[in-house]
């Protein structure tokens, strides 16, 4: 490199043009031997800029998005997971459910890769440039509920749920919530109905949602009527993942039959 090109180099660092100052020394010296115009030669360094500046853009979403672990659907082991409906799944890959606000609800038991769905349709998400939020239903409600106690309600609702085109909610159920914790939850569905689009996961049936929401019908009616308004649901039926390995080893006895 020539003093004149490392000029050049400290200048993009100092404009934080990273992309051209990663690419300008190759990027000219192939100018040079294909004998390119100057025209031609900027716009190869504006899009170097361009790709640059987009790929620490996704790495940012799937940064801030905060996954518990980086998932993909090609990760995803159709061939064990029988009961997972895989064209509908293919399906929402295209991520037309953001741009129209709509929900997927994912419903099966434990272990059937209901998670690894959720976080890769996000991931996915992340990269097509759509900021994304993923939280567990027992982590969402307790942030939600110590805001509210320090007086920070309305800022975490923003800053965590509303600022999102698409929010995540693993584990519905898991976990029993109390009244005042079901009507926060609530409180979320009630922002995003038709502003922004919900993953949300499940291991039961939504006559049973009642019970992870204090036992308040009229409340899980009300919540649910918003949430399955615009939405689609992925039943998932099958063995657990976590417990494959351990039961082809003759841990858990024979598989059972259906």
């Amino acid at each position: 490199m020539n003093i004149q090109h490392q000029r050049v180099v400290e200048l993009c660092n100092e404009l934080r043009l990273g992309g051209v100052a990663a690419q300008y020394t190759a990027l000219a010296q192939k100018a040079a031997e294909k004998r390119s115009s100057f025209t031609d030669f900027v716009e190869e360094l504006l899009v170097a800029e361009r790709e640059s500046r987009r790929a620490r853009a996704r790495e940012m979403f799937a940064r801030i998005a905060c996954f518990p672990a980086i998932k993909t659907l090609d990760q995803y082991d159709f061939a064990f997971a029988t009961g997972a409906p895989r064209k509908q799944i293919m399906e929402l890959a295209s991520l037309a459910f953001v741009e129209r606000a709509e929900n997927i609800v994912f419903l099966g038991p434990s272990g059937v890769g209901k998670t690894h769905l959720a976080i890769a349709l996000g991931y996915l998400a992340t990269q097509k440039g759509y900021k994304t939020r993923f939280f567990s239903a027992a982590d969402l409600v307790l942030m939600l509920e110590a805001a509210q106690r320090q007086g920070r309600y309305r800022q975490a609702m923003h800053r965590a749920v509303n600022a999102y085109r698409l929010l995540i909610v693993d584990e519905i159920g898991y976990l029993p919530m109390s009244r005042e914790q079901a009507n926060l939850f609530f409180q979320v569905v009630a922002q995003r109905y038709e502003r922004g689009s919900m993953i949300l996961t499940s291991n039961l049936t939504f006559g049973s949602w009642d019970s992870a929401f204090a036992g308040d019908s009229v409340l899980t009616v009300a919540m649910l009527d918003r949430i399955l308004h615009h939405s689609t649901i992925v039943n998932i039926n099958g063995e657990s993942f976590r417990l494959k390995d351990k039961r082809k080893a003759g841990l858990l006895g024979k598989t059972p039959k259906h």
